[in-house]
């Protein structure tokens, strides 16, 4: 689609505040998150280097009872770090669970449903640490009584526990 009529491709110029330039050179800039530009002012002469960058659109997120909201990430990190306190989960490890779910969210189009983003979390934290998921898991399913927690704990056992003696060498 060509652009409007009358738009330019052109900003001020930081040291005579001309509009009035011409891009010497363009590259990926932040692992192509970005297109780094240095421009030529075409009035003054003077060299500057402008960023540009895919604005995101907003995330919705879709809670249980109809309500939208934006995704907050701070949100999603929090609730993460009160479940794996205190367990070998880094940091480091959060923000990247935090990213996956993330991207997951926002590969689905503009909005995501509140359940969706909590089983990505149970899904993940499954895999890294049974103790965090039980936390994260008591809080987001709303567990009442030891015996959801029971359930929960019997539940995680059949799926993360190897079989036993199935491959076993002849003695």
């Amino acid at each position: 689609m060509p652009p409007p009529e009358g738009y330019r491709d052109r900003v001020r110029c930081p040291f005579c505040l001309v509009d009035d330039d011409k891009v010497v050179d363009s590259r990926s800039a932040e692992d192509g998150i970005a297109v780094r530009r240095r421009r030529e002012c075409l009035a003054c002469g003077g060299r500057f280097t402008t960023q540009e960058r895919i604005v995101e659109l907003p995330l919705m997120v879709v809670k249980r009872s109809g309500e939208r909201e934006p995704f907050e990430r701070s949100k999603l990190v929090g609730g993460i770090d009160r479940a794996v306190a205190g367990s070998p989960i880094g940091p480091e490890a959060v923000q990247a669970l935090v990213a996956e779910i993330e991207e997951e969210a926002r590969a689905g189009g503009a909005e995501v449903r509140s359940d969706r983003l909590g089983v990505g979390v149970l899904e993940r934290l499954r895999v890294l640490d049974p103790v965090s998921y039980l936390r994260f898991a008591s809080v987001y399913q709303g567990f009442e009584s030891a015996a959801d927690f029971e359930r929960a704990v019997i539940e995680l056992r059949k799926t993360t526990e190897p079989k036993r003696g199935t491959n076993r060498a002849p003695g």
